[in-house]
């Protein structure tokens, strides 16, 4: 699993997202996507992931996005 994705429970749960095993690296995608950093650069993700979350106007919109992109993966698994 991702390097940060322990950190980040609490939003995760906050999405209502569970990451599954057979697609947590599709998720850690979808969160580098959505912060703007290239894939696999796990610091600078979760420099950002932790930036937004300690932000309430930022970590609404995260979740939103969040949200947003799990169900797309969802829709295609």
């Amino acid at each position: 699993m991702s390097c940060y994705f322990r950190h980040m429970s609490d939003i995760l749960k906050e999405a209502g997202i569970e990451v599954p095993a057979d697609n947590k690296r599709e998720v850690d995608r979808l969160i580098h996507s959505i912060v703007g950093v290239d894939y696999k650069n796990c610091p600078s993700t979760w420099k950002t992931v932790k930036g937004q979350g300690a932000d309430k106007a930022l970590r609404t919109i995260f979740v939103k996005e969040l949200k947003r992109g799990f169900s797309g993966l969802a829709k295609k698994s």
